[in-house]
């Protein structure tokens, strides 16, 4: 029997995270560049996306770009931003083909103008469909964004438009990027990683983990489908 079929679909997670690691170490055992690995690890992206959609899954978040991957070499980073902008332009028809409408979440005014156009455009396009929400986090940090959202609120109270004993949970949440987003039911690392990486620090407050040997070039439908079926052995207790 496949993972698949051993999905229970009346206990789908609603929303999926993932940080999709191990495109370097995946070139690097081939003997290629990593580019050559970011290169592949878009077809699991497009893989992991139908395969979402297919079963019922409502948002796949993926960590594609983070703040501090502005620090790597410069061929690299020109390599992925080139990649980014070729991959959202190829990839917008079967998005809408799929139903699939795409969010991004991060500093995206961090973003070259070129790419930045292209991601605004493809938001656009595909706005109206509502099969699935396929969120890119691009140039994002979880302390960033926290950051962010406590600068906007102290901006607020400095305007004497907000008493600081009415700051809330909720109140720091609206002011995330990811306001509009259900808190991820599962994040997924690949690649053996055992850590978050500064990815939604304040979502994941109570999501359920799950880290996998498997690079992120090697991650298909079925590799997500047994993540699930082992999200849905566990018990979700919320801190009760």
């Amino acid at each position: 029997m496949s993972f698949k079929e051993k999905i229970d679909s009346e206990r789908l997670p609603a929303h999926i995270a993932i940080i999709m690691d191990g495109n370097g170490r995946w070139a690097k055992e081939r003997g290629y560049d990593r580019v050559y690995g970011h290169q592949h690890g878009v077809i699991s992206v497009r893989e992991c996306s139908e395969g979402a959609a297919e079963i019922g899954i409502k948002y796949l978040t993926l960590y594609a770009f983070s703040t501090e991957n502005w620090n790597r070499s410069k061929e690299e980073v020109d390599a992925l931003m080139e990649l980014l902008i070729d991959t959202i332009e190829k990839e917008t028809p079967t998005l809408n083909k799929n139903n699939i409408r795409l969010l991004a979440i991060g500093d995206l005014e961090r973003l070259p103008e070129g790419a930045k156009a292209k991601l605004n455009r493809c938001m656009l396009e595909t706005s109206s469909n509502d099969r699935m929400s396929l969120v890119l986090a691009l140039s994002y940090s979880s302390r960033w964004e926290i950051t962010n959202a406590v600068t906007q609120i102290a901006e607020r109270v400095k305007a004497g438009n907000l008493n600081p004993e009415d700051i809330t949970d909720e109140l720091i949440t609206q002011n995330l990027t990811t306001k509009n987003i259900p808190d991820p039911d599962l994040m997924i690392r690949t690649s053996g990683e055992i850590r978050i990486s500064n990815f939604l620090l304040w979502q994941l407050a109570y999501s359920e983990l799950y880290f996998t040997e498997t690079h992120w070039p090697d991650f298909r439908k079925e590799n997500l489908y047994e993540a699930i079926v082992e999200y849905q052995k566990r018990e979700r207790r919320f801190g009760k």
